[in-house]
């Protein structure tokens, strides 16, 4: 199987050539699965809307994860509750619209994919603890299978 995972895409640009490049990279690689950080890619930068997302949906992205600017566009709170290819960071708040963490099918239906998205915690927003929020996830019946991803945004600071 061949996941392709794509960190984020910044703006109009970006989008720009994720439509120009994916079909063909799907295409001549044969990749099974697409996962993208979606959530710098409105035209400032920050945040997606739900058109942004339908747009990356058609051209092949799987998945879109997200991180801090999840929130940044008003329309995205409504859309994450309809939209389970939209996925906010699981170790947000309890409460929190949306999911952060689905399983989904390859393109040939042959592969459960897992895919869980977290965000850390050095220079950023306060969350849960990655690690603790992975393991819950992780014990859960429908997610001790053999196929997973986790899609977060991790920050270590060296002391050094």
């Amino acid at each position: 199987m061949k996941i392709l995972v794509l960190g984020d895409v910044m703006g109009a640009s970006g989008r720009n050539a994720l439509n120009k490049k994916l079909p063909q990279i799907i295409n001549n690689n044969e990749i099974d699965f697409v996962i993208v950080n979606g959530e710098n890619s409105a035209d400032d930068g920050r945040g997606i809307t739900q058109e942004i997302a339908e747009e990356f949906f058609k051209i092949g992205v799987d998945v879109i994860t997200s991180g801090n600017h999840i929130w940044d566009k008003q329309e995205t709170a409504n859309y994450i509750n309809k939209e389970n290819r939209l996925l906010r960071p699981a170790n947000l708040v309890d409460g929190s619209p949306g999911r952060g963490y689905e399983k989904y099918l390859s393109r040939n239906k042959k592969y459960k994919i897992g895919v869980i998205n977290l965000m850390g915690n050095v220079f950023m927003r306060k969350t849960e603890d990655v690690f603790l929020e992975a393991k819950k996830i992780l014990g859960k019946n429908d997610f001790k299978k053999r196929c997973r991803f986790l899609s977060g945004r991790f920050s270590w600071r060296n002391n050094e």
